[in-house]
Parts: C-alpha cells; structure tokens; sequence
C-alpha cells in the first residue's frame, strides 16, 4: 500500500514528554513532506497554539499542509490559517457541560472557541503546562459563560483534574446532565476529559480532510497514544500505536511501534511504512 497522509496526535505520540520534537520526527516530516506527503498534527489543541510546531517541522503557512484541531473540531490549512471546516458546539450545551462537570472545588476547565482558549479556576499544573508548551489564554472568573456569545463558535469544553476518580465523576456527571447520545467524551494525557458535540473525533476529521484531499481511507495512517486518539486510528487504513500507548489504544492499533514518543516513534513509522514504499 502506498500511503500519502499521516495524521498524528501531539503529546506523548508526536512530542517528547518536554515538548520537543525528536530530531529523527522532524528529519523524516520534512523528508516525506518534500516528496508530496501530507504530515497533519490531529490534536485537541487550537492550530492556533501548535504554530511553534509547525515552524519547527517547516510546516508552518505551507499551502496543501493541515491541521486537524480541538479533537476534530476545525481542519485548517496552514497558509494563512485557513479554517476549511468548524463543527461548532451550541451555546447551550457548552454551558451545561461547563456546570456539570465542576463536580469539587480543584476542577479546572478549559473552554476553546476557534480562536481562543478560556481557563477557569487554573491549576498550577496546568499554568506549567501551557507555558512550557506556548499556549496563550485568557482566564475566566464567572460560571457564567455568557460571554461565550460574542466569542463564537466554541469548539470543545475539557476539564483538568490530576486524579482519575474525579475526571471519572466529572465524565459520569456531564453525561448524566446532557445525555450520552450528544457528545464524545474521552480522556487524555492521563489529566484531561474532553468533551465535543457527537460525532466530531480525530478519526471522522481524519477521513473528511482525505475526501477533501481525494486520499482514501486505505491511504491514510494515523499515530496516538490516548482515548481520545482511539477513534482516529480505528478510522483510517493503518492505525499505529506508539510503544507507550495506553492498553485500549493498542487495542486497537493495527500495529504497536518499539518506539516510545521519546524515542522517535513517528519516524519509525515513516522509515517501515512510507519511504520503505519508494524506494
């Protein structure tokens, strides 16, 4: 099978645990991208945040390049951060999801619009995070998110907790208050639950954007580590875990890497799937 996409998680798939890029990552992004091959960073971040990144790849303002952000929420093309397509959460649904899941004191919330990112109640956690990873927001001091109204479309609604029996309560919590059948609810990088309107996940962005591109399903390889990464490799014509993926993900990869995210994994794939083809 010749492959022509690849699209990739960021933390602990594409990313070192610091947030650098391993040197053989970038060596075989910019080899396949020169030969035509389409690199996409499928991420829950905004594109907007991920730009270090994409310079760091020589991807950034690339016409024919993407993004895939906020869980498939938005697929974006890198010359000049053309959002293609928004599949936006209502008003209303953000709100309750927002109050549902400030089960206890110590949650931290994240509410993204296409352009922006909000924080409530931030932890120090999660201050350390989005400094070392260049992330800009603005933080927000009311339940109220009335605001939210001059700020469309918001994308996605995530919380923060370091303990995994809270994130489960605050997961429980908003499905109980919204109904299971109206949005996708996954975790990720072991202190995040993720909410999105149904039916917006890595995995149906990745096959719209391959429509769009004319590149079937069969040709598209797709690389996680996390829940939130489980539908996308599900999706797409190969599925590849990283070595330090969770066990439901490897679950369902068609192939586990011997590479961790520390180690280079993305290249690994690159070396046995894409350039091992043109040779």
């Amino acid at each position: 099978m010749t492959y022509k996409m690849l699209v990739s998680d960021l933390d602990e798939t594409l990313l070192n645990d610091d947030g650098t890029i391993h040197p053989e990552n970038v060596a075989a992004i910019k080899r396949a991208v020169a030969q035509g091959f389409k690199f996409v960073p499928n991420t829950g971040r905004s594109f907007l945040s991920v730009q270090p990144l994409l310079e760091a790849l020589g991807l950034k303002g690339l016409v024919g390049q993407y993004v895939i952000s906020y869980n498939g929420g938005a697929i974006v093309e890198n010359a000049g951060n053309r959002v293609l397509v928004a599949r936006d959460m209502k008003f209303d649904l953000a709100q309750q999801i927002f109050t549902a899941g400030l089960v206890e004191s110590q949650v931290d919330v994240h509410i993204y619009t296409v352009d922006k990112v909000y924080i409530y109640n931030i932890s120090q956690t999660d201050q350390a995070y989005m400094q070392e990873r260049s992330v800009a927001y603005e933080l927000v001091d009311s339940q109220d998110l009335s605001f939210l109204h001059n700020e469309q479309p918001i994308m996605k609604v995530i919380f923060e907790h370091p303990d995994l029996a809270v994130r489960q309560q605050i997961m429980a919590s908003v499905k109980q208050a919204v109904g299971d059948d109206t949005v996708e609810a996954t975790y990720s990088s072991g202190r995040y639950v993720e909410f999105n309107p149904k039916g917006v996940d890595k995995g149906s962005a990745s096959l719209l954007l391959g429509e769009k591109l004319g590149i079937t399903q069969a040709e598209i390889i797709a690389a996680g580590d996390n829940s939130n990464d489980i539908k996308m490799l599900a999706a797409v014509g190969l599925g590849a875990s990283v070595a330090n993926g969770i066990p439901e993900v490897k679950a369902v990869a068609d192939v586990i890497l011997d590479r961790t995210n520390n180690e280079g994994a993305i290249a690994e794939i690159f070396e046995r799937y894409v350039f091992a083809d043109n040779q």
